[in-house]
């Protein structure tokens, strides 16, 4: 988004902690129009020095104390701002992340708008708005029944086995919903909301997203951001060139042509036990189908001895981080078995590539089911909820599917023209993401 604003003549100015500043230095070293701020992130007992990032939480159950924590950089933030007014550089808004909630009236007291940035889709976020205002009736229906959202027309069924939070609601006491409600009360106030979606995939729920917010606040559709680094933008013939230190895409080199490999990844803040692991490793052994598995667990080592050394040259293991924008846009890759998180959602199809659908947490059921159900551009895992374990035959026959069966060579035929779309969308001649960013900064600047 900040290379995007910066082809409009913006300057950008990103203020993050010290532990998070290197990896985004390494992605605007060449925009000189994009300089970094960074403010520290404050200790606080239950949190491991270093930990300045919700994927560097060992636990989710850390995410309380880690959205309080970040409350006290209010005052460095305020000094950013102060000294940027008395440089006579006063921003045009301020991008704030969802859960950075207080800074809605730091923003005010400086007379500056506040631009609100969700990591999810439109669709998703409309549905748990409504959810929110409506759990005591969810919470006292029974569990088979599935939900009827009020005045929203949705394109799949909506379990509450899908609606994560609602555990966590049958507790009143339970801090994070206080946080949340103040987040949530900021979200509503804020001048305006991107999000990293296109018209051309959400653009039916956009005016339903709107109401939620106060004083005519607009929604701007301005992704994929991804495809607007232009490295990103084609699928490349061949991968290596670019960067031939990374064996993994050396591996994938070799294998073009091979009948496609299905990527494997959970993201970074899913924790599967080490039998659901073993499932997965024996359900991709039986699928027979090429793979490359990133695996987050540090722990995890299959209970089948030999297991990797019988899969070598069909199946490569990755421990550590990978480019995965580099492997979904890879042409040996033919599929994605994921989490569907929001951004997995979006490098995929912008990529080409269908979704073998496994959601396991937060808005990712309805990510999966938007997916699967309205594009046609994956398959599922299984149809609602989240939890428990996955037999490993049930994940082989979603990679048979997905990779070798009709519905997967339907997905890849949708995933491809959304791919098409997405490319479409950030294009600088007529592409509608690019121009709601131009409407955007058009706003700020007569406003």
């Amino acid at each position: 988004i900040c290379k995007a604003l910066t082809s409009l003549g913006v300057k950008v100015t990103i203020i993050t902690t010290p532990k998070n500043a290197p990896l985004i230095l390494s992605k605007v070293l060449n925009y000189s129009e994009i300089s970094l701020r960074t403010i520290q992130f404050p200790r606080v007992p239950e949190l491991l020095e270093g930990c300045e990032n919700t994927a560097d939480l060992p636990s989710m159950a850390l995410l309380v104390p880690f959205l309080k924590a970040t409350e006290s950089m209010r005052p460095a933030f305020e000094c950013v701002l102060k000294e940027m007014l008395e440089a006579k550089s006063r921003p045009l808004c301020v991008i704030s992340d969802f859960f950075l909630g207080w800074t809605l009236n730091v923003c005010r007291s400086f007379g500056i708008p506040r631009i609100v940035f969700h990591g999810m889709g439109v669709l998703s976020m409309v549905i748990m708005k409504v959810v929110n205002e409506n759990v005591p009736s969810i919470l006292a229906m029974p569990d088979s029944d599935p939900i009827k959202l009020p005045k929203l027309s949705i394109p799949f069924t909506v379990n509450k086995c899908d609606i994560t939070i609602l555990e966590r609601c049958k507790d009143p006491n339970d801090p994070f919903l206080s946080i949340l409600a103040a987040i949530r009360e900021a979200d509503a106030n804020s001048e305006g909301v991107i999000v990293n979606s296109f018209e051309e995939l959400e653009g039916d729920y956009i005016a339903a997203l709107e109401k939620f917010y106060y004083q005519g606040a607009r929604a701007w559709c301005i992704g994929p951001a991804l495809l607007y680094d232009q490295n990103q933008i084609e699928r490349p013939v061949r991968s290596k060139q670019a960067d031939p230190s990374q064996s993994y895409i050396e591996w994938l080199d070799e294998r073009v042509g091979s009948g496609g490999v299905m990527y494997v990844s959970f993201g970074t803040q899913a924790h599967l036990s080490d039998m659901q692991m073993d499932n997965i490793a024996h359900g991709l052994q039986m699928a027979g189908h090429l793979f490359i598995w990133a695996v987050k667990s540090t722990t995890w080592v299959s209970s089948d001895n030999g297991w990797e050394d019988r899969l070598k040259g069909r199946g490569l293991i990755l421990h550590n981080w990978v480019d995965q924008r580099r492997i979904l846009s890879h042409p040996a890759v033919g599929g994605f078995l994921s989490h569907c998180g929001w951004n997995s959602v979006l490098e995929s199809l912008s990529m080409g590539v269908p979704i073998l659908a496994w959601a396991m947490g937060a808005e990712q059921p309805f990510n999966a089911k938007l997916v699967v159900t309205r594009l046609k551009a994956g398959v599922m895992v299984r149809e609602s909820g989240v939890g428990g374990i996955i037999a490993s035959e049930v994940i082989r026959d979603g990679v048979k599917e997905l990779m070798g069966g009709e519905r997967g060579r339907q997905a890849r035929d949708r995933a491809s023209e959304i791919g098409r779309l997405a490319r479409q969308a950030v294009e600088k001649k007529g592409g509608s993401s690019y121009k709601n960013l131009g409407g955007l900064i058009k706003f700020l600047k007569e406003r």
